[in-house]
């Protein structure tokens, strides 16, 4: 496997901002987007970059002011689970990984995303 970039895509996002800073659009639009052309619409995004000089993990969270709280519940226990998954495939740290799920579980029972079992 070759280290030489053989392809790039684009990722993009728009902010529309009010008249305080405050995020009241967010579109994001990414070429290789199976499920979609052009712009889309979303009302949160949590965007983590981790630095490759400093090692540091650099991060933007954005919602926009008509976001509730049960949708931001949704959101942070969809992406709690999906951090699990991609922890489990980087790592192969099948423990680790269910914790994480385990904990997601927990976080979806007491917002009520999920029933309790």
């Amino acid at each position: 496997m070759s280290d030489k970039v053989a392809k790039t895509f684009e990722i993009k996002l728009k902010v529309g901002l009010d008249e305080e800073n405050l995020p009241i659009e967010i579109h994001w639009e990414a070429e290789n987007n199976p499920n979609a052309k052009g712009e889309q619409a979303c009302k949160g995004m949590l965007l983590s970059v981790f630095d490759k000089e400093t090692k540091d993990t650099l991060k933007i969270d954005l919602w926009t002011k008509d976001l509730q709280v049960m949708e931001m519940d949704r959101f942070v226990f969809q992406t709690l689970r999906a951090l699990a998954d991609t922890y489990q495939r980087a790592t192969n740290n099948t423990k680790l990984a269910n914790d994480i799920q385990r904990f997601a579980t927990h976080f979806g029972e007491a917002t009520k995303i999920i029933p309790k079992v």
